[in-house]
């Protein structure tokens, strides 16, 4: 049976693969039985397409180029020659994954000669890859990304009106109790692409109250102490936005000490919880939401009135 795809006599196209019209296939290419291949492609020289890979139509692959399980290559993608695709982040010798991670190129991307391309990212339509970069992180369409790691240095003209496709992100908020009962530490949602990252919370969600108020705690010099109160009725949140600040959190009977130190990790501390913020590093920022609008009434500033407020309730 002829097919109706051109397949150079030193190719290799195994039984089973799927090859759409009007593709070439040029000398010493080995695609595998589960590849898929759309319409109209050009593969050139020493291409090797694995089996779980998907590739549109009217994509350009130039010579050199290892197409993994995992890959999805969309329509009018160019891929340079020699980019190199990986599937997975922690390779050993004889180990195997039993998924692969989803590498996606969406329409009309290209690729630059020798960039190499991390597992599991999307590269969204119309953007642009230099040559030799590395890139680590999602790219957003009609972005234009260089160097090692690949940064964003402008973007493409775009003639296209579909918006920014972008791959599932998994919100999981953990939530983890500390010694002190109803002090907790919320593990918020954090989005990360090659722009940077993006952290959220949302009321009833992540954020256990609805603030009034906010402040911000900065330039504070190591060796002070601050804090060292509690509230009648007033929900805190706090977040150490950078740097690190050691949290004391006591309620008489117990009492738990606890490091701040990441962007997306929020300390939840309820009314009448004793509360002392120290070891500030030179860079730290502490965010802190309130329930309440400030009142000093609301405040206990010493620990032996705060234990017989306790006692008395």
């Amino acid at each position: 049976m002829k097919t109706k795809y051109f397949t150079h006599p030193k190719a290799i196209v195994e039984l089973g693969a799927k090859v759409g019209e009007n593709t070439k296939i040029w000398a010493f290419v080995h695609i595998l039985p589960g590849a898929e291949i759309g319409m109209n492609c050009n593969i050139c020289d020493s291409v090797f397409i694995e089996n779980d890979v998907k590739i549109g139509n009217n994509v350009t692959i130039k010579c050199g180029v290892q197409l993994w399980n995992g890959l999805e290559i969309h329509d009018n993608v160019f891929i340079g020659p020699n980019a190199t695709f990986t599937n997975d982040q922690f390779p050993r010798s004889k180990q195997y994954l039993e998924e692969y991670p989803k590498t996606i190129l969406c329409e009309g991307a290209s690729i630059g000669a020798n960039a190499t391309i991390l597992p599991g990212l999307m590269i969204g339509e119309n953007a642009m890859i230099g040559a030799g970069s590395v890139v680590t992180r999602d790219v957003p369409q009609n972005a234009v990304v260089v160097g090692n790691p690949a940064r964003i240095k402008g973007y493409v003209s775009s003639f296209s009106d579909k918006p920014l496709q972008q791959r599932e992100i998994i919100l999981d908020v953990s939530i983890t109790p500390t010694k002190v009962p109803k002090v907790k530490l919320y593990n918020l949602p954090i989005v990360t692409d090659i722009r940077g990252q993006l952290i959220f919370s949302e009321y009833d969600k992540h954020l256990p109250f609805i603030p009034k108020r906010f402040f911000v705690v900065h330039n504070v010099p190591s060796t002070e102490v601050r804090g060292q109160h509690a509230h009648k009725n007033t929900f805190q949140f706090l977040v150490c936005l950078r740097g690190s600040v050691n949290v004391i959190v006591d309620n008489v009977e117990f009492q738990d000490e606890l490091i701040l130190n990441q962007a997306n990790i929020g300390l939840y501390i309820p009314p009448l919880i004793w509360g002392i913020q120290y070891k500030y590093s030179g860079d730290a920022i502490l965010l802190v939401l309130a329930s309440e609008k400030y009142n000093e009434h609301e405040y206990i500033r010493n620990y032996n009135n705060y234990k017989e407020y306790i006692k008395n309730l």
